[in-house]
């Protein structure tokens, strides 16, 4: 008599498993690389929009850089109208100041003098400081980001940047 065997046993099935499970020991840790780098890559791309956006703000309004992200940003559902209270300049997500696993915290003119606001107008500021931060260090990011008014973009692999920090390459 001939036994025909359906299905498999419970070994085959074992190292089916075993196998499926060193795949992903392998392929997870390069997935999560690849996602810090991306979120890095948001967040240097976020600080140059922040920084053409302060120039374009001073240039547009005539009073100095603007007095927070709120500033630049968007205005209310349906408003269109930019002025220096909502220069629409960027999107609410950095106006809310977390994006892509990034915090962002806006500095206006930490020991300057702030500029006369002109009639009808918002107070402007000479310096500024842009920083970016990881939400989770080492999950959502690994390294923190710093700009000011030079516009050059600084970062620091373990603890927040700062002015002094070696520029991006």
């Amino acid at each position: 008599m001939t036994r025909h065997q359906r299905g498999f046993s419970l070994i085959e099935l074992l190292i089916v498993v075993a196998i499926i499970l060193i795949i992903a020991a392998i392929a997870v840790p390069n997935l999560l690389r690849a996602r810090i780098a991306a979120n890095e890559a948001s967040a240097v791309g976020s600080i140059r929009t922040i920084n053409t956006s302060s120039v374009e703000y001073a240039a547009t309004y005539e009073n100095g850089f603007p007095a927070g992200l709120s500033k630049m940003g968007t205005a209310a559902a349906g408003d269109t109208t930019a002025s220096c209270g909502e220069g629409l300049l960027i999107d609410n997500l950095l106006t809310a100041g977390v994006k892509s696993g990034y915090s962002f915290t806006y500095k206006d003119g930490t020991g300057d003098t702030p500029n006369a606001a002109p009639t009808g107008g918002c107070i402007g500021w000479n310096l500024y400081t842009v920083t970016a931060q990881p939400v989770t260090p080492g999950t959502t990011g690994q390294r923190y980001f710093y700009s000011d008014q030079t516009g050059v973009i600084r970062f620091n692999a373990t603890t927040t940047a700062t002015a002094t920090s070696p520029p991006l390459q």
